[in-house]
């Protein structure tokens, strides 16, 4: 899945050239790239898929240079998970009705890649043998409130690789909220990754939300034909925006959670990121070759190569450059940036052009 315009990537991640198409860790690879790379462990490059808005069909090309343009499935809207892994199941399940699925979000950073692996096919083997709906879960390290979270079966010890029963989802939940789960200890986040079988997940969907399934059915007959493009654009013109956890996963009861022990961060944010790069004796993570902090401490700075910097006096806030754009945001303001952008957005539209 790799359409969403990654917003509080601002001001690198832009509509034109969003989160998942850029190398916000400086090692020269995007993420879409990354999590391409790792799952051409798992499967054939020949049977990965990549769902995206129709807009980014040349980045995505221009990225992946060894796939056929009939592995890339378009969206010409954004109507959230639902309708894309209806698409993506139905349009599969057309092609081969044994298949199974890995749903991975496109921008997601994943260490331990052995270990990803072996969780993986941990969750493929359950859907297979069970026909469940299986999703990896993330033991939390902190009372995160931008995730997510699976509440467990308790069954003895917690071991990474063990599978338990899904009792309950719960969205972003508060501070207060999120600390009660992290002592609980059977919560865990989730990291948006499933695997399930195409004949399970349209099961599901047909159960939950028939319509949706109802407008993307290989039954219409339009898949792997000259009608396919012009037959999607119009259900996700009229479909619902819907998430996968909401149409599907909050419902059903075959739901089963794999306990992933590898490292995991959704990269929703420059904190995010800022926990994963190499820091200098003051906490500073720095991306750009001509920056000089001066008493500056726990500062993220992303700044072009070509652009000298001092930066003196700064603690824990980000510095990112991109395009003529320029953001100087306290870390701890970090959930606020979209309220802070909107009247940006409407002062200076030029800088925001969606074209």
């Amino acid at each position: 899945m790799a359409g969403g315009i990654g917003s509080r990537f601002w001001p690198m991640s832009t509509p034109q050239k969003p989160k998942q198409f850029l190398d916000v860790l400086g090692i020269g690879k995007s993420l879409l790239q990354m999590t391409f790379e790792r799952l051409t462990k798992i499967a054939p490059e020949t049977q990965i898929y990549i769902m995206t808005n129709e807009g980014y069909v040349d980045l995505v090309k221009e990225q992946l240079p060894m796939i056929s343009l009939s592995q890339i499935l378009t969206e010409p809207k954004r109507k959230n998970t639902a309708p894309c892994i209806a698409y993506a199941a139905s349009k599969i399940h057309s092609m081969n009705p044994k298949a199974t699925l890995i749903v991975a979000p496109s921008d997601h950073l994943i260490l331990k890649e052995d270990k990803f692996i072996e969780i993986v096919q941990i969750a493929i083997n359950t859907a297979n043998q069970n026909d469940r709906l299986v999703t990896l879960g993330i033991k939390p390290t902190r009372p995160d409130t931008g995730y997510g979270y699976i509440e467990f079966t308790e069954q003895g010890d917690i071991l990474g690789g063990q599978v338990r029963e899904v009792k309950h989802f719960t969205e972003k939940p508060d501070r207060e909220v999120a600390e009660l789960f992290l002592k609980s200890g059977n919560y865990y986040w989730n990291s948006g990754i499933f695997v399930w079988t195409a004949n399970t997940i349209l099961d599901a969907l047909k159960k939950f939300k028939p319509d949706l399934l109802g407008l993307f059915s290989e039954e219409n007959g339009f898949y792997n034909t000259s009608d396919e493009q012009a037959s999607i654009n119009h259900c996700f013109e009229v479909c619902e925006d819907i998430s996968i956890d909401f149409a599907v996963m909050e419902n059903a009861k075959n739901v089963d959670v794999v306990l992933a022990n590898f490292d995991w961060s959704d990269l929703g944010t420059w904190g995010s990121v800022y926990t994963h790069l190499e820091k200098d004796y003051n906490g500073n993570a720095v991306i750009g070759d001509n920056v000089y902090m001066i008493n500056s401490s726990n500062c993220i700075v992303n700044l072009p190569n070509s652009k000298l910097a001092l930066i003196e006096g700064l603690n824990n806030h980000i510095v990112v450059e991109s395009d003529n754009m320029l953001m100087i945001l306290n870390k701890n303001d970090e959930q606020n940036l979209k309220k802070y952008m909107a009247p940006m957005e409407e002062s200076s539209p030029s800088f925001f052009k969606k074209d």
